[in-house]
């Protein structure tokens, strides 16, 4: 206890020494130097600091802010407030009040403003204290990025409504463009979040928003529209009742002008906005099918506000145009926004029909099962209409190679009403081929049969009598079991008397004796509806009389209904009410997590469970993954340096978690890892987005950079297993930006490689996205369809620099939110008694025996595992390790597997002694853009499990003697 207090004392008499230099240095007017500035930033971080000498601490900030105006000082001097901000609570508010203070928004340096605005908003303090005559004079400004991120987080900022209307409403005419569509975007959040009823203001921001959909630039065209949609509906609701539907149709024909915009963007925006709109004139509607203007909209014109003319002719063909664009994004847009208006008009929906059957022939697989969501929906609005033009179409795609097309064909057809029994029977046959072509269906296909035999109860019964025939015992008195088309009409004939239609023929009884033989097959296809218990109970009375009731066998006649509103959300958006949301912003289980957990077999009790088994590590893991994103910002305003300290910071904390709880460690590990990729990305992002030209050492150092960002990039994506879909494709977002970062400069692209990997890892987030039914950041969008835009251009190179950098401003990092718990992938590597004084023998020319002593955790049986073994930079030789012969082949994924593998080593060289490095490496298969020529080795690059073990080696003869290494 003595040495403790001494302790404690000399520390407090070191930290008053500080404090009294310091303020002896203010007292004679001098400037702080940066080792006091380190000094103190020490007592702000040392917890056990008392609140005595922190408040020197802050008085000292305070008289030296007025003292010294130098913006590197000021730069130091930010980053200290915000440390004292986050470190020290009850000292927050006169932290916070010296970053608000005049002596740092006053300063000269758009930089230290940015800066300082990027750390009030991460504290979320900014929008309660900045006065309104502040806001404005920092937006009017010379900083562009500045005003920018004013607009963007105006929302945060505690303004009357008119305030913020003024702002935005003026800076839609920036000269810079990107602030045109910050403001544009504002408006839109104010239009969202506001109360307006005033309708000059309403008109006001309509026709600003209208007049900037002719911009020269893409994005403020696109955010124009968003613009245009969320006003205009505004507009539509202060109308008076007998000119809402003019307005609403004005506002929809002013967004129907947009679909044929040379933007790719601008058409996707467009068509989504389409499908907002919810009161269109059905002679409106129809005109976006017809490319010919129609009688009865010819000279038709409307004005929604005064000097604001608009024709009907300009939406002729709107949706043929978006359903024939060469995007396949745009078509599938166009079809979900076709999807959403067809319950409003019968024959609109039947006219689209037709459009919804070309789109059938598409050649892309999400498109085709986008028009058939869109058929889907118009069924469980009662406005599909099928017609014998329409079948034979229709029918094809239950061949399709597609299983999701398959069923959601057959989901269609469950809901189907027929007027012809022609088109009935070709119904059944397509069913009937689609169980032929693709067995697996059956159990799908008896469930289409039989809700699509009890719509149509008559022609059911007739075509029973036309096939009894084939139903009835062969010579001899035996039933044929092979014949699933016997199955299939069995199960047609169950369906019959549970029809909701009048003066349905009985069956011959016989006919369901003969489905008790086929009990098995049919309540496996029947099981959403009844039991096999209950199955059997059915067809035994139906065997007997012709008289059935539901209620006698307890059969709940809402298992018999279809659910109309289960649609896949293919085109889903933000405020769709079938999107899926990525992330909840509330604690526990999002529901994307909660159907992963049940798709991979668990329940929804053992989800939360494992989910909230670590809650208080993840919950300090989620808060550092919090300061990560806000330390981003500092590096999109050019302060790298600033944001890997803080990125450093973070790791020492992570570093000091407890790892001993089961479990805690793949957390741990993984959070490491993550905050070294993020602090390789700054490093290169902060040389590569300067503007001046790289000189040959400068190209030398970025490649090594590039080297090791690979690698961790690698390392995150391979050896963490328990990972959600959205935090993978978190994760391969990062990786697209290393591969931006990497197109950006000439200087030291590799195009076809680095290509290469551009297109493989779009590939994977799109299979991830269908997946999940998780829709694309607006940076995946934009990367998408600039590949397309690279892959279709005429050029002989693709390399486009300028193309990439304006894809990285679209860039911008979102918050990582580790729900699950990670599990980490890694091995140790040794060979026991192994040493300089304790060699393995060998004979020089022969291969030599390596005995390894191997732990695996969390390995799973199907990896490819090689074993690395080098003699210098000159020989290297790799041994594949097959999982396959270890014993403990269990799958799963918290498995320890520890064994010996004898590793040959061929190339033993003609000497007395020698040494040689192993490890053991993963093979990469998603990395297959980066073959590597091994001769006998792996076919793609590897990510190594533990570090290299070195290992000794000694002449057979020599063995025995101690000095073989000294």
């Amino acid at each position: 206890m003595g040495m403790v207090a001494e302790l404690e004392r000399r520390q407090s008499a070191m930290e008053l020494h500080v404090i009294n230099s310091i303020q002896q240095s203010l007292d004679n007017n001098q400037p702080l130097s940066f080792q006091a500035l380190a000094s103190l930033r020490s007592l702000i971080i040392n917890p056990a600091a008392p609140d005595s000498t922190l408040s020197s601490v802050l008085d000292a900030l305070t008289r030296s802010l007025q003292l010294n105006r130098d913006p590197v000082f000021l730069h130091h001097a930010v980053k200290l407030l915000s440390d004292l901000a986050s470190h020290r609570p009850h000292l927050s508010p006169f932290a916070l009040d010296l970053l608000r203070s005049d002596s740092l928004f006053s300063s000269a340096s758009p930089r230290l403003v940015g800066e300082s605005l990027s750390v009030l908003l991460s504290l979320a303090s900014i929008g309660n204290d900045m006065d309104a005559a502040r806001f404005v004079s920092l937006c009017l400004g010379p900083s562009v990025s500045v005003r920018q991120c004013l607009l963007r987080n105006a929302e945060k900022l505690v303004f009357r409504e008119s305030v913020l209307l003024a702002v935005f409403l003026g800076f839609t005419r920036d000269p810079y463009p990107y602030v045109r569509k910050e403001a544009l975007d504002g408006l839109v959040k104010l239009c969202k979040n506001g109360d307006f009823d005033d309708r000059d203001v309403i008109e006001g921001c309509y026709c600003r928003a209208v007049e900037l959909l002719r911009d020269a630039e893409n994005y403020v065209r696109s955010a124009a529209v968003r613009a245009v949609c969320e006003w205009g509906r505004l507009l539509v609701i202060c109308s008076e009742d007998m000119n809402k539907q003019d307005s609403s149709d004005a506002v929809f024909i002013q967004l129907g002008c947009m679909v044929r915009d040379m933007s790719l963007d601008v058409r996707l925006e467009a068509f989504e906005a389409l499908g907002k709109i919810g009161l269109v004139s059905e002679d409106i509607l129809l005109q976006t099918l017809s490319k010919k203007v129609l009688g009865i909209n010819k000279d038709k014109a409307y004005k929604p506000i005064e000097g604001l003319d608009i024709s009907v002719s300009a939406v002729a063909g709107a949706y043929i145009h978006g359903l024939e664009d060469e995007f396949s994004e745009v078509r599938m847009s166009a079809c979900y926004s076709l999807r959403t208006l067809t319950v409003f008009s019968l024959r609109f929906a039947c006219e689209a029909l037709n459009l919804m059957m070309d789109m059938l022939n598409d050649d892309s697989t999400v498109i085709r099962l986008q028009a058939l969501d869109a058929i889907h929906h118009m069924a469980t609005s009662d406005h599909l209409k099928v017609e014998k033009i329409h079948i034979h179409r229709f029918l094809s795609v239950l061949v399709d190679s597609s299983s999701v097309i398959r069923s959601m064909t057959r989901k269609i057809l469950k809901l189907a009403k027929l007027p012809q029994f022609e088109l009935f029977k070709l119904c059944i046959d397509g069913l009937l081929g689609n169980l032929e072509i693709y067995p697996q269906d059956e159990a799908d296909v008896l469930s289409a049969l039989f809700h699509f035999g009890r719509n149509h109860g008559k022609f059911t019964v007739h075509i029973i009598e036309e096939v009894a025939p084939e139903m009835e015992p062969a010579s001899g008195g035996k039933l044929s079991f092979d014949s699933t088309r016997v199955a299939a009409f069995l199960v047609l004939a169950i369906s019959a008397p549970l029809s909701h239609e009048k003066d349905v023929s009985a069956i011959p009884p016989r006919i369901f004796s003969y489905a008790v033989t086929w009990l098995g097959r049919i309540s496996y296809g029947l099981s959403d509806i009844m039991n096999q218990e209950k199955l059997l109970a059915y067809l035994s009375e139906c065997s007997r009389s012709s008289t059935i009731s539901l209620a006698d066998f307890k059969i709940n006649e809402a298992l018999l209904t279809v659910e109309g509103d289960a649609s896949i959300p293919l085109c889903s958006k933000v405020d769709s009410p079938v999107s899926m949301p990525f992330w909840k912003d509330s604690g526990g289980i999002s529901d994307y997590h909660q159907q992963e957990f049940l798709s991979l077999g668990k329940s929804a009790a053992h989800a939360e469970y494992e989910l909230g088994e670590h809650s208080e590590l993840r919950k300090y893991v989620n808060l550092i993954f919090k300061k990560v994103k806000d330390s981003w910002s500092l590096v999109e305003l050019g302060c790298t340096t600033e944001a890997c300290k803080g990125i450093r910071a973070c790791k020492e904390e992570v570093a000091s978690f407890t790892t001993e709880s089961p479990g805690s460690f793949g957390a741990v590990a993984f959070t490491l890892q993550y905050l070294q990729v993020i602090e390789m990305l700054a490093k290169v992002w902060g040389h590569l987005r300067a503007t001046k030209m790289l000189n040959p050492n400068g190209v030398g150092k970025l490649e090594l950079l590039f080297a090791k960002l690979d690698r961790r990039l690698r390392e995150i994506s391979n050896r963490f297993i328990g990972l959600s879909k959205g935090e993978e494709l978190q994760i391969l977002d990062l990786v697209l930006v290393a591969c931006l970062l990497r197109l950006s400069r000439v200087e030291i692209c590799c195009c076809n490689a680095a290509m290469k990997l551009l297109s493989s890892t779009v590939a994977h987030v799109e299979y991830l996205h269908k997946e999940g039914s998780i829709e694309p950041s607006n940076f995946v969008t934009e990367v998408k369809k600039s590949l397309h835009d690279v892959d279709s251009s005429s050029s002989s190179s693709s390399c486009q620099p300028l193309l990439f950098k304006k894809l990285l401003d679209s860039f911008s990092l979102q918050q990582f939110v580790l729900y699950g718990t990670p599990r980490s992938v890694h091995a140790e590597l040794a060979v026991p008694g192994n040493d300089s004084e304790n060699p393995l023998p060998f004979i020089p020319g022969i291969p030599a025996s390596i005995p390894l002593a191997i732990t695996l955790h969390n390995v799973l049986t199907e990896s490819r595992l090689w074993v690395r073994i080098s003699m210098g930079e000159e020989s290297t030789q790799f041994v594949f390790l097959d999982l396959n012969l270890i014993r403990n082949k269990r799958r799963s994924i918290n498995v320890v597997r520890e064994f010996t593998f004898v590793a040959p080593f061929y190339r033993t060289p003609k000497a007395v002694s020698f040494t040689v490095r192993a490890s053991l490496g993963l093979e990469c298969f998603r990395e297959n853009v980066d073959r590597v020529k091994v001769f006998g080795g792996p076919k793609c690059e590897l990510t190594y499990l533990c570090p290299e073990k070195e290992i000794f080696l000694c002449k057979s003869t020599e063995c025995k003697s101690k000095s073989a290494f000294t």
